[in-house]
């Protein structure tokens, strides 16, 4: 007996303990990604503004190929000096909440935070949700030795699913984010340790907020959805998703080539490879803002049928300007810019189905659905390249501040998931970590 009520002591010592490492990481975090997203929308904000800038008046624009060119010799030595700053953030999180990769955080929060707000300040497509993942995860390494745990995997993962739950002010796919991408399983330590740390991070995050006078709304706030929708409605997000998941399946294959083939560029002992996505952001910049950033302004051009190009006719813009987020962002993946590609697939899906809405209109789909066609689209995308369904579904509720559209976001997730069983897809994040891995080991060798 004795042993026992030992046993259940021991037990709800370390629960009490991880409680407060999450507890710790998420004020931690909390305070330092919501920083980091505030700034990375005003670096977004002041990009467009140059570059805009730039495109009226052309004398000046060696200047900028100039900048460009120091730009990327600049996050080209310091990727070579951390090499895992590589890359979009998930992929190096999920190893380290595995025990496969060990970082020092305070290079890992220093490092990501300052070259992912320079990356984004150059005019590269990018988002914050994974730099905002892994510096939530180096804030909670920090926690974790303060705390002097051995194991550093779950204070790591209190602090990437708070980070991703602030970047996205999604807090319940901060916590499926722990289950399904990070472990892999459920564990009461894993439930207690990411709960605990998104709690106190969304709290700090809406204080923060309110003490700065920025706005909390949605993340789709421009959306307009539908009180009810007619079971019809579900036969058009079954179209939609088979159209964009066989997009998303061909973005996904174009990554990994183009992840192979700039593995091989090696002058300038590496350092040149980044060259090539910031000379095409440069470039694309020009043509359109709308190629740079993370693509929230997209996706709330698309849905509210606002966005141009060169004066061509809104589905040619949008076709145009998918195909300049679709290059830009694979090349930006493939080279391993250390931004996220998340919210540019967002943004992909969003132009997809804005292209889809006036079609499905005239086929007898209710007006009322376009915002919904194009926000379960993007999502179907971001599910097809990244293969987690639940994180996709819960994702889409919380995005639009629903939770009467549960059946059109299943279907959705379910066919971008089958059709990339179909095409012998894997999770993109899992990919890019084993090569991750190997180029790593290369080096050090």
């Amino acid at each position: 007996m004795r042993e026992k009520l030992r046993k259940i002591g021991k037990n709800a010592n370390g629960m009490a303990q991880s409680v407060a490492v999450g507890v710790v990481t998420g004020l931690f975090a909390g305070v330092v990604v919501t920083l980091f997203n505030v700034l990375f929308e005003d670096a977004e904000a002041f990009s467009r503004g140059f570059y805009i800038w730039f495109a009226e008046h052309p004398a000046f624009l060696p200047l900028l190929f100039i900048a460009l060119f120091a730009g990327a010799v600049l996050i080209g030595g310091v990727m070579r000096v951390l090499p895992y700053l590589r890359g979009s953030g998930f992929a190096q999180t999920e190893g380290a909440t595995r025990g496969l990769f060990r970082f020092r955080w305070y290079e890992a929060m220093t490092g990501m935070f300052a070259s992912s707000l320079f990356v984004v300040l150059m005019g590269l497509s990018g988002g914050a949700e994974g730099p905002s993942v892994f510096i939530g995860g180096a804030c909670g390494d920090c926690t974790g030795a303060i705390f002097h745990r051995g194991d550093r995997r779950f204070p790591i993962t209190s602090g990437a699913s708070a980070g991703l739950a602030v970047g996205l002010n999604a807090p319940l796919t901060g916590i499926i984010f722990a289950y399904e991408e990070a472990h892999k399983k459920f564990t009461p330590e894993v439930f207690v340790c990411s709960f605990s740390s998104v709690a106190v991070a969304i709290v700090v995050r809406s204080l923060l907020f309110m003490g700065m006078g920025l706005p909390e709304e949605p993340y789709l706030s421009a959306f307009s959805f539908p009180q009810e929708i007619e079971l019809m409605f579900c036969l058009y997000a079954l179209l939609g998703a088979l159209a964009v998941s066989l997009v998303a399946v061909l973005f996904y294959y174009l990554i990994l080539w183009l992840h192979k083939l700039l593995g091989r560029v090696r002058f300038w002992k590496g350092i040149g490879v980044y060259l090539f996505p910031f000379l095409l952001a440069g470039s694309c910049g020009l043509l359109s803002v709308y190629a740079m950033g993370s693509g929230r302004a997209v996706i709330l051009g698309a849905a509210e049928g606002t966005l141009t190009f060169f004066g061509l006719p809104l589905w040619a813009a949008l076709f145009c300007l998918l195909l300049l987020r679709f290059f830009v962002s694979a090349v930006n993946t493939g080279a391993g810019l250390p931004c996220c590609a998340s919210v540019p697939m967002l943004a992909m899906g969003a132009l997809i189905g804005a292209m889809l809405r006036s079609p499905f209109i005239g086929m007898g789909m209710d007006p009322a659905c376009g915002d919904l066609l194009i926000a379960l689209l993007m999502v179907t995308f971001f599910t097809a390249v990244v293969k987690a369904p639940v994180t996709g579904i819960v994702m889409t509720l919380e995005l639009t501040w629903q939770f009467s559209f549960l059946l059109p976001a299943i279907i959705c997730a379910a066919v971008a998931y089958f059709v990339g069983d179909i095409f012998r897809t894997e999770p993109l994040y899992e990919v890019l970590l084993e090569k991750m891995r190997d180029d790593i080991t290369k080096r050090a060798v």
